[in-house]
């Protein structure tokens, strides 16, 4: 789904809606028809495109994110029951926001260090011969390595983290949402009490299931518009001023995209989007809270 989502995230990208408002020609009508038309022409290799920087970008950015969120907020808690006063940081209101900010923290950390993967991603998966949407990189059929070396020596150094300002916007708006409305989800599903009478005094897998599953819907509406902004600075051609040929920053981007499509762009691929992130979300806390078990228990 994630091949999906580029492709019609990239889709029409700065094309203006007709005066007669008749509908525009599209490669793809929507996720389940650009899911089985990239099948039919591009075969199973062109639905798994761009596996190997994904991977490797979801194991240093999340590895990055996750590892460093709950030792960063009882750092912010703590501090801030320091400077404001005891209690301040870790009940109400104050705990709140503390979790927020340690969630943005972490994920911008781990955009800001993978994004070099995510950018190579975001170009392999765009590139197609049979249905090209957005700027096209036929460098991306060397793989990954060579994928690197080639922006390097064309680029340079700043090549490589070209549209990590739109990355760190993005998966630091992410983490925010997604690590704190786990975090407090979890928490209230809790003292419900169903959930530790029923699966023990953590809650268990149940728990972990209902906590991560309704964090995913947030997370997705949260963080759709920053999604396509990043997968369209990503995936734009280097311009004459060595900037960007289409966008100079995220939010120039984001100013673009509303003035030549309408809000309703920054929307694009929300569907694919979820069928994505959904599953992404529910997996990534549930065997996390399994892992954190496991090393509890070989550490006692």
């Amino acid at each position: 789904m994630e091949v999906v989502k580029t492709r019609l995230q990239l889709q029409g990208e700065l094309e203006a809606k007709a005066a007669s408002g008749a509908p525009i020609k599209r490669q793809y009508n929507g996720a389940i028809s650009a899911f089985i038309k990239i099948g039919r022409t591009e075969g199973l290799k062109g639905i798994q495109k761009g596996l190997a920087p994904a991977y490797l970008y979801q194991i240093l950015m999340n590895g990055t994110r996750l590892g460093f969120y709950e030792p960063m907020r009882d750092i912010v808690m703590v501090s801030v029951d320091t400077l404001a006063g005891k209690g301040v940081g870790s009940t109400g209101v104050g705990k709140a926001l503390c979790m927020v900010f340690s969630g943005a923290g972490c994920g911008i950390l781990g955009a800001a260090i993978a994004s070099p993967l995510y950018l190579v991603k975001t170009r392999m998966q765009s590139y197609s011969p049979n249905n090209a949407v957005g700027s096209q990189h036929s460098y991306v059929l060397g793989g990954l390595r060579k994928t690197l070396i080639h922006i390097y020596k064309n680029e340079g150094i700043a090549g490589l983290w070209r549209g990590a300002d739109a990355s760190m916007l993005r998966t630091g708006v992410g983490s925010a949402v997604q690590l704190s409305t786990y975090d407090a989800s979890k928490q209230i599903l809790l003292k419900s009490g169903y959930f530790s009478k029923a699966n023990g005094k953590d809650g268990g897998i149940i728990l972990h299931f209902a906590a991560s599953a309704f964090t995913s819907l947030f997370v997705c509406i949260a963080m759709n518009p920053f999604d396509v902004v990043s997968t369209r600075m990503y995936n734009q051609h280097r311009g004459a001023n060595g900037k960007g040929a289409l966008y100079n920053s995220a939010f120039d981007c984001i100013a673009k995209t509303i003035k030549a499509e309408g809000p309703s762009a920054l929307y694009k691929g929300f569907s694919a989007h979820y069928l994505r992130i959904g599953p992404h979300t529910i997996l990534t806390f549930v065997f996390l809270e399994q892992v954190r078990k496991a090393a509890a228990v070989l550490l006692d």
